[in-house]
């Protein structure tokens, strides 16, 4: 299992971001994010910055459900890479976004 920081660096590479690129999306500078990137213990409220600067979302996944998040994540790149993009304005099915009850969110 990667950690965080692998995570968030390998978000950053598909994104096809720099180091540097991070200052001006979560108003860090290039040497803080570098050294939180690599090594670094970040806050919670840090994490959160950075997430969204990733266009990502920070949250817990009950164990229970792991194994069905990974599989769903590994499914939605295969299939974001097959077929490119999607249509806005299109209403979600759930092929659209498979994520909907996944949580018990109800939605």
């Amino acid at each position: 299992m990667q950690s965080v920081l692998e995570q968030i660096k390998k978000r950053r590479l598909a994104l096809a971001l720099k180091q540097h690129d991070m200052m001006l999306r979560v108003g860090i500078s290039r040497q803080q994010y570098q050294r939180l990137e690599s090594k670094g213990n970040p806050r919670l409220d840090t994490l959160e910055l950075i997430a969204k600067g990733l266009k990502s979302e920070l949250l817990f996944v009950p164990q229970e459900k792991l194994n069905a998040v990974r599989a769903l994540l590994a499914d939605d790149t295969a299939k974001s890479a097959e077929s490119g993009f999607k249509v806005k304005g299109h209403k979600k099915s759930l092929a659209d976004d498979p994520w909907q009850g996944l949580l018990g969110d109800g939605k």
